[in-house]
């Protein structure tokens, strides 16, 4: 676990080193989209590297869905996707570390390459043993063009998509937490099929 965690950051640790580094630098968080109603937000965050930059030095985002939050951290919704954006956009511009934060990996039990996603049972999302196997199926997998163009993040990280068959009874599709262990896995954030394509599940 120890040499897993190795490549991240704390929060206050990469902030320290952002002052250390730029101590005339300059940050910025906006809410690009934020709708109440389908529980999402959107937000932008911009870095300066000094005063005379006209231009920000790196720019990056954070997507917080209120359904793929734990209960205990739906109330910060907001607050966690604007720290998450700022320290996306500080690792970017300063580089030499992972943009997830240690705060984020240490729920992670066990390292993202010890887990398979596709042999792993979400209730009634089918398994497959490989990503090729799994496209071979019809089932597009994590990175399909089929899915949505903003992936979102829950507490353990960026979330997995995964859908239907074509020829399903019901279309079904949604991200899915990375978690191994069940009783700790985020709730999935459900989509549905619309005539614009897949929409959150409101």
């Amino acid at each position: 676990m120890a040499a897993f965690m190795d490549g991240y950051e704390g929060n206050k640790e990469r902030t320290d080193r952002w002052i250390a580094t730029f101590p005339q630098g300059r940050l910025e968080a906006h809410i690009i989209e934020f709708n109440a109603e389908k529980g999402y937000v959107l937000v932008q965050a911009k870095a300066w590297r000094n005063q005379t930059e006209m231009d920000p030095a790196g720019i990056d985002y954070a997507y917080g869905y209120l359904a793929a939050y734990p209960d205990k951290m739906k109330r910060w919704m907001v607050e966690d996707s604007c720290t998450s954006a700022l320290m996306r956009v500080m690792a970017l511009v300063m580089g030499n570390t992972e943009k997830a934060t240690k705060e984020v990996m240490a729920a992670i039990k066990t390292p993202a390459g010890d887990y398979n996603y596709w042999t792993t049972k979400h209730g009634d999302v089918p398994s497959y043993a490989t990503a090729a196997e799994a496209e071979e199926s019809g089932e597009p997998s994590y990175g399909s063009s089929e899915q949505t163009s903003v992936v979102p993040e829950c507490f353990h990280g960026v979330m997995r998509w995964n859908e239907s068959k074509p020829d399903a009874i019901k279309a079904w599709g949604g991200y899915f937490c990375g978690e191994k262990v069940k009783e700790k896995q985020c709730k999935p954030a459900w989509y549905v099929m619309t005539s614009n394509g897949w929409q959150p599940q409101v």
